[in-house]
């Protein structure tokens, strides 16, 4: 398999964390001194948690995920509630080993398949122990 090591970072609601945000979008010329003021807060958490009693933030240590932009060390944003779709990235336990993968799913057989070619997609068979922690709906990572 696969194996990319993950490390489970928990959400918990604190003090919200708000953030300035400009009110002049960004172009890749020079910015005008006219434009520095600050239109309001921005709070993260409105943005990236959709739901914050199923949301869980997961660290990644690997690169079998990295065509999806999805690197090591990378901190993704998971979304238990949420269904878990054809072609979405989840986090799943395989045989109690978390990994992140695009779930694929045809007519008779599900795979969990990463986006690096240099790994091999993993059939899940019915006699695994297979399930679906959650949806990955964002990354965050340094540029």
């Amino acid at each position: 398999m696969s194996r990319i090591k993950l490390e489970i970072l928990g959400h918990t609601k604190g003090d919200d964390l708000k953030l300035p945000l400009y009110l002049a979008t960004v172009s890749a010329g020079f910015p005008s001194p006219a434009d520095d003021f600050i239109d309001k807060s921005l709070d993260l958490n409105e943005h990236l948690i959709a739901h914050p009693e199923a949301t869980f933030f997961v660290r990644v240590y690997g690169d079998s995920m990295r065509d999806a932009h999805i690197g090591s060390g990378d901190i993704l944003v998971v979304d238990r509630a949420l269904e878990p779709m054809n072609n979405k990235i989840v986090i799943a336990a395989l045989n109690g080993e978390l990994t992140v993968k695009r779930i694929r799913k045809t007519a008779e057989r599900l795979f969990l398949v990463p986006e690096n070619p240099e790994f091999t997609p993993i059939e899940v068979g019915e006699e695994e122990s297979f399930e679906i922690w959650g949806v990955v709906t964002y990354v965050i990572h340094k540029v």
